[in-house]
């Protein structure tokens, strides 16, 4: 929203798009505050989930691909600061490479999901629930990572739709705030997923285990070399 109480560290606002938030009501150097500082779940999520996959060796597509969650939202978080144009292609451009990561890794040779992929190019949450898998542990990631979409999605459609009506309340509720926060969560569900199948296709015998009794991840154990 172009309403704001402090100068522009960054001038104008150039960018195509805004989102429900007031520019420049907390810092002269962050446009929405509320939209740039919430991605940082993400950031951390992937962080966490890039040394899991480097310290248990997982194949480097893993990696590349919590790198590219960090980019991500590393991108999301320079554009929401500075709602310049040049800035906003750093949050759209690497969403576009994402994709093209997850169907490169669904569509590898010797992936054995393959089958799946017309419904992942349409909903790819949709292929994680369907996919079956004889670990309880793991279905609950699958139904987290479609839990965590459907709601992150609900808030962005309504921080998009009622926008009017929000900007007159006492307080914003940030919707496109907690897109990011939930989406952050989603990406690294649906990567812990994705570890799991891989990890169970190349018998490693995986286990779904969770960091200080909350966060989720896989553990492998890779048979010994003969």
């Amino acid at each position: 929203m172009a309403e704001g109480g402090i100068s522009s560290f960054w001038g104008p606002v150039t960018s195509t798009t805004e989102c429900c938030e007031k520019n420049y009501a907390s810092s002269s150097y962050i446009a929405e505050f509320h939209n740039t500082i919430s991605n940082i779940p993400c950031i951390v999520l992937a962080l966490l989930g890039l040394i899991n996959a480097l310290r248990q060796r997982f194949e480097k597509r893993f990696s590349v691909l919590h790198i590219s969650n960090m980019i991500l939202a590393s991108g999301s978080m320079i554009f929401h600061a500075t709602l310049q144009r040049v800035q906003q292609q750093s949050d759209e451009t690497p969403m576009v490479w994402e994709m093209l990561l997850y169907m490169y890794i669904l569509y590898s040779p010797d992936w054995h999901y393959r089958s799946t992929m017309p419904i992942f190019l349409f909903l790819y949450g949709a292929v994680f629930a369907a996919v079956h898998s004889v670990d309880a542990s793991a279905k609950r990631l699958a139904k987290m990572y479609v839990a965590t979409l459907l709601i992150g999605t609900l808030c962005w459609l309504f921080d998009r739709i009622f926008c009017n009506e929000i900007s007159t309340w006492p307080v914003n509720p940030q919707g496109h705030a907690l897109w990011h926060v939930f989406m952050g969560f989603n990406s690294y569900l649906a990567n812990t997923f994705l570890m799991f199948c891989r990890a169970r296709q190349r018998g490693w015998s995986p286990e779904v285990v969770h960091f200080m009794g909350v966060l989720p991840y896989v553990k492998i154990e890779k048979p010994k070399a003969h």
